[in-house]
């Protein structure tokens, strides 16, 4: 047989295997929920969850000017943990305010005082991956293990018609959402849509109210509708003396607050984020690593 020939039949063959693997969809992991307390969750190309070994997250001591929130969210964690009844929860408001930081720091609480067997699985999913949430609360139904599942920045353009899978997954399916999971979602829009799309239905659909009503009752789902608002001058300084005194930042007083005050100006804004941003910014000016 002549080289030619058999090249020819490897492609052939090449061709045989690429056409398998499409046809033949790949085998779906195991779900191991003892593998980690927070999990990442990917759609495609196989829907699967992704332990993660360390969270991104900020002890909830230091979450500042949120007390109110905190204190609702930390309760309704608390006795979801318990396997009492619990609401989901839409935080919503001012960006960079801590609404992720909240529900991630709040799930570290409770865990800190839950025994291990029964510890909080936090999982994230992604605003692209909403589509296939009922994938994954058919994964998590009839487990012992309680679940939260958290989707930050969660909102909604025109065309997307994602909102009508996660209305009927929330509250309003046949099955209904498991006894074993809560879902937490953060957005800068309280009714997850932009204005100017409500807006839309209103002038264009031939019963606006029923329209705009079809629209807005996404948010109805979340029993919880916790706001977030722009903190001021002195909240957003006791952020920074708040991570100053926990990383052991040595700084004079007047110093910082001249120097913390400038940095905000020079941002636009004042929020959690802006001071953990002048916080890193100043660790780095003085040698200390943030651990």
């Amino acid at each position: 047989m002549s080289a030619s020939e058999l090249e020819r039949i490897a492609k052939l063959l090449k061709k045989i295997h690429i056409s398998i693997d499409r046809a033949v969809p790949p085998e779906t992991p195991k779900t191991d929920l003892n593998a980690a307390d927070a999990f990442v969750w990917h759609a495609t190309p196989v829907a699967y969850l992704q332990p993660v070994t360390k969270v991104n997250r900020v002890d909830i001591s230091l979450l500042k000017a949120i007390d109110r929130n905190r204190d609702i969210i930390l309760e309704n964690t608390r006795r979801f943990a318990k396997g009492l009844p619990a609401n989901n929860a839409l935080l919503w408001g001012a960006r960079g305010m801590g609404k992720s930081s909240l529900v991630k720091a709040c799930h570290a609480a409770v865990n800190e005082q839950t025994a291990t067997e029964d510890r909080l699985k936090l999982i994230e999913i992604a605003r692209e991956d909403i589509e296939s949430l009922p994938i994954l609360m058919n994964r998590l139904r009839g487990r012992t293990e309680r679940c939260i599942l958290f989707c930050d920045d969660l909102s909604f353009d025109s065309g997307e018609n994602a909102y009508k899978s996660l209305k009927a997954v929330l509250d309003g399916g046949i099955e209904g959402r498991p006894d074993n999971v809560l879902f937490y979602a953060t957005s800068n829009r309280r009714h997850l849509m932009p204005r100017d799309m409500i807006e839309n239905e209103k002038s264009t659909a031939i019963n606006p109210g029923e329209s705009v009503q079809e629209k807005v009752s996404l948010s109805d789902r979340f029993g919880l509708w916790i706001g977030f608002h722009n903190c001021s001058q002195d909240d957003y300084l006791a952020m920074v003396n708040g991570y100053v005194a926990d990383y052991g930042i040595e700084v004079d007083p007047s110093v910082l607050r001249a120097a913390a005050l400038e940095w905000a100006t020079t941002r636009g804004s004042r929020s959690g984020r802006v001071a953990w941003q002048f916080i890193q910014d100043l660790a780095g000016e003085k040698g200390v690593k943030l651990r």
